[in-house]
């Protein structure tokens, strides 16, 4: 575990994304990470299949770059091409 600097605006916009979505502040920072990160990594995808992706790796014990680009690059959604497009 560690510190992150953010901004000043950052941080608000964590605490009112946190507070509609009822997290907490850093959960809220995790999440956009996690999601950011996989978005990166799979830039076809889009946010339903992201969502899925980080279901399946909550279910499989949570998600870490070594399992996202390994073990689940196989397990990936797969969606008709007119599903995939650009987020």
């Amino acid at each position: 575990m560690g510190i992150v600097k953010i901004s000043d605006q950052m941080h608000e916009n964590l605490r009112v994304a946190g507070s509609a979505l009822s997290r907490s502040i850093n959960a809220q920072a995790e999440h956009w990470m996690r999601v950011g990160m996989l978005i990166e990594m799979y830039p076809e995808l889009n946010h339903r299949e992201i969502s899925q992706l980080l279901i399946r790796a909550e279910l499989a014990g949570g998600l870490d770059i070594a399992g996202a680009v390994s073990g689940l690059a196989g397990k990936l959604p797969t969606a008709a091409p007119a599903a995939v497009g650009k987020h």
